[in-house]
């Protein structure tokens, strides 16, 4: 339970809140003080871990900074909330595709090449800056700062779908939805060679199996490799879970050199799909991290089609499709987004080289 913290002190901080640990509480402060304090205060709990942090969360009197400090039935914290302060990355006017928008959440249609977030390298230019200046005012504080609260990412190199919130509610209430894995999210892919449930070798790979439908089911752990920090590979006893679920769309060329795969996220790991799918045997079209040195065949599809197959210049991957519950409202929002033209470009050559290639 909340209430405001009584204070006859003029000069005492605004927003300051009073929470009362009710029964059965979870282990530790943060996760307790994320169950407690109410909706309306809008504290995610990056935020309230940044003001334990900074000694704004006390227990008589006395700040407690330790996010794992066990709490207990009836404990008394007191929270000081100030107000969002002015983000250091700069707005820029860098033209967004805006799927949906309101006072609450945004969600685009990133294009190829594009950084979510500013980090070493790429400071400028980002999604984040684009949506600085694209959002403006309406923007209020999210984790403590005027800035867009960025819930989940695509690399780079991948296109597509991202929801992004405006407002600290909205922050909470979307992060809380991809913690519990309920986000809907379909990706398509073009991909090397067409996976098949009357593969042998597909069958006898472990982590994979086949569902109804002729559906791919790939389960692993996923770590960062041990040699390059920057990759992720497949483990079996460490790591966290994951697990991608596949459908073929369209095949190209005989034997099959090439096809569109749906794939569709329980859980969402770093590079997921383009580990999962090189694991399988079937990495990604461009995918110069994961896809390994399987090219797609000329016999099949013809020169020009393989040619622009083995040159593609990144991952095909697009994030196309994104469902959730909206985290104010509670309306159910779904979008699509259609392939973007390099992939549909690459799509329609390979399909019109099997063609030809086939006659």
């Amino acid at each position: 339970m909340t209430r405001p913290l009584e204070d006859d002190d003029d000069d005492a901080p605004q927003g300051r809140l009073r929470v009362v640990i009710g029964e059965d509480p979870p282990d530790r402060l943060d996760k307790a003080l994320v169950r407690e304090v109410p909706e309306k205060a809008s504290l995610s709990r990056s935020r309230l871990m940044k003001m334990i942090a900074a000694g704004e969360v006390t227990r008589d009197g006395v700040p407690v900074t330790d996010p794992k400090t066990r709490v207990a039935e009836g404990e008394v914290f007191d929270l000081v909330v100030g107000h969002a302060a002015e983000v250091e990355t700069q707005p820029e006017n860098i033209p967004l595709e805006v799927v949906w928008e309101d006072a609450d959440l945004i969600v685009v249609n990133k294009p190829v090449g594009m950084v979510v977030h500013p980090a070493p390298g790429s400071w400028s230019g980002t999604l984040v800056n684009a949506l600085l200046f694209h959002c403006g005012d309406t923007l209020s504080g999210v984790g403590g700062e005027r800035r867009p609260g960025i819930v989940h990412r695509i690399d780079k190199d991948t296109s597509g779908l991202l929801v992004v919130a405006k407002s600290d509610r909205a922050h909470h209430g979307l992060a809380a939805q991809f913690e519990r894995h309920s986000v809907n999210r379909h990706y398509l892919a073009l991909v090397q060679g067409v996976p098949s449930a009357a593969d042998p070798r597909l069958r006898g790979t472990r982590g994979v199996s086949f569902e109804s439908g002729g559906i791919l089911k790939i389960a692993t752990h996923l770590a960062r490799h041990k040699t390059d920090r920057q990759r992720q590979a497949v483990v079996w006893n460490e790591g966290r879970h994951a697990v991608t679920r596949v459908r073929v769309l369209e095949s190209y060329g005989t034997p099959e050199a090439a096809s569109l795969v749906e794939c569709w996220l329980e859980t969402g790991r770093t590079h997921q799909i383009r580990v999962h799918m090189a694991h399988a045997g079937h990495g990604l079209i461009g995918d110069q991290t994961y896809g390994g040195k399987r090219r797609v065949a000329a016999k099949s599809v013809g020169p020009a089609a393989a040619d622009a197959a083995n040159a593609f210049p990144r991952q095909a991957l697009h994030a196309a499709t994104l469902g959730f519950t909206h985290p104010v409202t509670g309306e159910e929002l779904q979008f699509e987004a259609p392939l973007p033209p390099d992939m549909q470009a690459l799509a329609d050559l390979l399909r019109l080289g099997a063609e030809a290639s086939a006659g």
